[in-house]
C-alpha cells in the first residue's frame, strides 16, 4: 500500500475518532472523569508526539544518507570515466560500456521502465555492468603509469558496485504495518477525546479538519521519505544520468 493510500486511512480513522467523541456523552461526566480522560490522552499524546517525532528524525536521517550515497556514486562514475580517459583510446571501449551500464542502474534504481527491469534480482549485477568490469580487468598496461589507472579503475568500480548493493538493501526501508496500526490508534484516540468535550460547530468541526489533515500529513512525509527512489519526493535520477556526456565517433 503506497503512502497516499495509507495516509488517506489514517485522515479517516482519527477524523472517524473526533466525530465518534461529539456523539458520546461527554458533556455529562463528572469534574473527576473528565480528569482522568484528559490525563490519559495526554500521556498518549505525549508517546505518539514523541514517537512520531522519531519516525519523521530516522525517515529524514535515512533519507540524506541515500541521497549522499547517490551524490557520491555519481562523483566515482565521473572519476572512473576520467580515469579511462586518462589511460587512452584504448580504453574507449570501457567508456561505452560505463555509459550502458549507468543507464540500466538508474532504471533499476529508480524503476523508471518497471516493465523491463521488475524481472531482474536487485543485489544482482546487469550483465553491461559484468562486462563492464570484466574488461577492466582485461586491460593491458603498458606503463606503470597505465598500471596505476587500472588498479584505480578497479577500486573505484567496486565502490560504486558497493554502494549500489547499499542502496539497493535500503529500498525497502519502511515502517512495519503493526506499528503503523497503533500509532494511528493512538492519534485517533487523541482526536476522540478533542470532539468528547467540544460542542459541535462549524468552528470546530474545521479545526479538526486542519488538525487531522496535518496529521495525516505527518504519516506522508514518514512514508514518503521512507521511498526515496519512488513518490512525490524522490531523489532525482537526473545528476546520474546525465553525469557522462556521449563518446564523439
Amino acid at each position: 500500500m503506497n503512502a497516499i493510500a495509507l495516509s488517506c486511512i489514517t485522515f479517516l480513522c482519527i477524523s472517524g475518532g473526533a466525530l465518534l467523541g461529539m456523539f458520546l456523552p461527554g458533556h455529562h461526566l463528572s469534574t473527576d472523569d473528565k480528569d482522568v480522560v484528559r490525563l490519559g490522552t495526554g500521556l498518549i499524546g505525549t508517546i505518539a508526539a514523541l514517537v512520531l517525532g522519531l519516525l519523521i528524525a530516522s525517515a529524514k536521517g535515512s533519507y540524506d544518507t541515500q541521497s549522499t550515497q547517490v551524490t557520491q556514486m555519481t562523483s566515482n562514475v565521473v572519476l572512473l570515466d576520467n580515469l579511462l580517459a586518462q589511460y587512452g583510446p584504448e580504453a574507449n571501449g570501457e567508456r561505452n560500456l560505463l555509459r550502458r551500464a549507468i543507464v540500466v542502474l538508474a532504471d533499476r534504481m529508480w524503476r523508471e521502465k518497471s516493465s523491463e527491469v521488475a524481472k531482474a534480482n536487485p543485489f544482482e549485477a546487469s550483465a553491461v555492468s559484468e562486462a563492464f568490469f570484466a574488461k577492466l580487468q582485461e586491460l593491458s598496461p603498458q606503463n606503470d603509469s597505465q598500471r596505476s589507472l587500472q588498479a584505480r579503475t578497479i577500486q573505484i568500480a567496486t565502490d560504486i558496485a558497493q554502494t549500489r548493493l547499499s542502496l539497493f538493501a535500503q529500498t525497502n526501508n519502511s515502517i512495519p504495518m503493526p506499528f503503523l496500526v497503533v500509532l494511528i490508534f493512538w492519534l485517533t484516540i487523541i482526536f476522540g477525546s478533542f470532539g468528547l468535550f467540544a460542542k459541535p460547530s462549524a468552528t470546530v468541526f474545521g479545526s479538526l479538519f486542519v488538525f487531522a489533515l496535518s496529521a495525516a500529513g505527518a504519516i506522508y512525509l514518514v512514508l514518503e521519505l521512507g521511498q526515496p527512489f519512488a513518490g512525490l519526493m524522490q531523489i532525482s535520477s537526473a545528476p546520474l544520468r546525465s553525469a557522462l556526456t556521449p563518446l564523439g565517433p
